[in-house]
């Protein structure tokens, strides 16, 4: 249930929304009716409007702002939650004594001339477009600072034609302790601030100490004032890796956003052990320097048939590239040897079509917070010239994903294909070919709670890649949980499937989910990828995560192992601080080399 009299400096505001608050109160008595639709309640502990049975989330989901389409924005609120305690959807719950002292007491809440100023897509006085308002909570929920965000029609009585905007916002937690300490020789401490001062900065800061003294910094602003541009400055000095780079980026956030791109400059030094693919027993030491800077910009269209049901949310993009990379350190290259090393000059242009929507969804990646699930396609060609110390090459790519909510209520389903390859005198360079497959089931109830299960296959394969360059399975590109560098090849096919179930208990405010996982794969260490051993992993754990905090999820997990070489058990058990995260998107963005991986 909704209340606004504490916010809207409307007095009108409350009976104005009776009908919106009426319709919500409805919801949660027939979501009283069902055990499926209580065991939502019990797990997120909140009344949320798109979380009932699937008929009333897309009733309510398929358009909330339609039946305001074309009324004027008489006056924007913004009413921001305490971080604890409180929900965007259901405004009548107070946290307790202890809760609300923690939120104003120890966070400073986002400054309103910030979210009005660089979050905020419509103005007062603009005509209500629905789109423009949908997007505008996406935006505003896929920015770390805030948990959700939630955006209330008002319709005015005394002038029919015109309406209020209540923006309900809650910040996360703003700060992130991390650290470990094995002795005073050996230890490391990390603070990151989400959110500086109210002012939606944020700043990493971390320290390592092992033989030497380690540190990195990186800055970052979301919005540079109503310009949708985010900023970011790194300094690490760091005994694998320094870097200092300044990036400045614009994405297509939205399909209404016309032009987009990003400038970076920066110098890295790095040093990393690996192994040649045909002699995995040699370890080598390498060590790179080198200064670059890369700078695209793009362009979106109209799709040019206005009266195609896709025309709403596809655009043609259109972007050109330009890159360089110059090493001052590197290991020996020839004409046919160590391309990545090569310094080069490349060009770069891109078409593409992009077809883009959301859904809103909850407990995929998320712990409760609202999730908006990317519906659609992307189709991108990609060509272009690079110039070398060893002459100039040609370039040419193409990539395709798609991704939609499968009929039946069977869950979501996720594909990607790309095909890429340099050329020199019509004969293929360094190249690959790759596809991956995501598939999430619905929610599965079972008793007070739920499963969902994921499946993920990758397969890559790479065109004539040099001695240093290859595919690794272990860890996030295949078998999790193991970090193993002989795991290595050209070609590779992984599957990976997990069980998650969500626990409606809670312990200290973090929601706990308990998971199941097997992992296997298969890659060219030797001759042929189908002569691999099949390497497996299998284990099971649990996570644990706090919304309304900016901590990473716990993460505890145990394995068992088989075929792994060099391992020295084949179980093992581990703890991590896990980055929540996120399905792709279909917007388009820079003109890009297909990625080997």
């Amino acid at each position: 249930m909704l209340s606004f009299a504490a916010s809207a400096q409307n007095p009108d505001s409350l009976e104005m929304h009776s009908r919106d608050s009426i319709r919500y109160t409805n919801l949660k008595a027939r979501m009283s009716k069902t055990k499926f639709s209580r065991a939502v309640y019990r797990l997120l502990f909140r009344d949320v409007y798109n979380q009932g049975k699937v008929t009333e989330v897309k009733e309510i989901e398929t358009n909330p702002f339609t039946p305001y389409e074309g009324m004027v924005i008489r006056k924007i609120y913004v009413r921001q939650l305490n971080i604890l305690g409180e929900s965007v959807y259901d405004t009548t719950r107070k946290g307790n004594q202890l809760e609300r002292f923690l939120s104003k007491s120890v966070h400073t809440n986002t400054r309103e001339g910030i979210i009005r100023k660089s979050f905020l897509l419509f103005s007062e006085g603009d005509d209500i477009q629905a789109h423009v308002l949908k997007d505008t909570e996406r935006l505003l929920r896929a920015n770390r600072m805030f948990v959700d965000a939630r955006i209330i029609v008002i319709p005015r009585k005394d002038v029919t034609w015109m309406a209020d905007i209540m923006v309900l916002i809650q910040d996360s937690w703003s700060l992130n302790f991390s650290g470990s300490f094995s002795s005073f020789k050996k230890f490391r401490l990390g603070l990151e601030n989400i959110n500086v001062r109210g002012t939606t900065h944020s700043q990493r800061t971390a320290i390592k100490w092992d033989s030497t003294f380690q540190f990195r910094a990186i800055y970052t602003v979301p919005y540079i004032g109503k310009t949708f541009i985010t900023a970011q400055a790194s300094f690490i000095f760091e005994r694998d890796l320094k870097e200092q780079s300044v990036r400045m980026y614009r994405r297509f956030i939205t399909t209404e956003t016309k032009y987009a791109g990003a400038l970076e400059l920066g110098h890295y030094n790095t040093r990393q052990y690996k192994r040649e693919v045909e002699t995995t027993d040699s370890l080598r030491l390498l060590r790179t320097d080198y200064k670059y800077y890369d700078v695209w910009i793009g362009r979106s269209f109209k799709f040019p048939f206005p009266d195609s049901k896709l025309a709403q949310n596809s655009r043609i993009v259109t972007a050109f590239r330009h890159n360089k990379y110059n090493y001052d350190e590197r290991p020996e290259v020839a004409p046919n040897l160590n391309k990545n090393y090569w310094n080069r000059t490349a060009t770069l242009i891109s078409l593409g079509f992009s077809n883009r929507n959301y859904k809103r969804d909850v407990l995929i990646y998320g712990f409760g917070r609202t999730e908006d699930v990317p519906v659609g396609s992307l189709f991108a060609l990609t060509i272009g010239r690079e110039s070398t110390e060893f002459g100039a090459r040609g370039y040419g790519g193409i990539q395709f994903a798609t991704g939609k909510y499968l009929p039946h209520n069977l869950g979501y389903m996720y594909t990607l294909a790309n095909l890429g390859t340099y050329s020199k005198n019509g004969t293929a360079q360094q190249g690959v070919i790759s596809a991956e497959i995501n598939y999430i089931s619905n929610l599965i109830p079972f008793r007070y709670s739920f499963f969902r299960q994921f499946v993920n296959i990758r397969f890559a394969k790479g065109i004539n890649r040099d001695p240093l360059d290859y595919l690794n399975i272990s860890g996030d590109q295949g078998i999790r949980g193991i970090n193993n560098d002989r795991l290595i090849g050209t070609k590779k096919l992984t599957i990976g499937t997990e069980t998650v179930f969500f626990s409606d208990k809670s312990l200290l405010g973090f929601r706990i989910a308990y998971f199941v996982f097997a992992d296997i794969g298969l890659v060219n260490g030797v001759p042929h990828l189908w002569k691999s051993p099949l390497y497996q992993g299998y284990g099971l754990g649990l996570r644990l995560r706090n919304e309304n905090l900016a901590f990473n999820t716990l993460q505890l997990r145990f394995g068992y192992y088989l075929n792994i070489p060099e391992l020295s058990s084949p179980t093992r058990f581990a703890t991590s601080g896990n980055v929540p995260l996120r399905l792709r998107d279909f917007d388009i963005s820079a003109p890009a080399i297909a990625p080997f991986q």
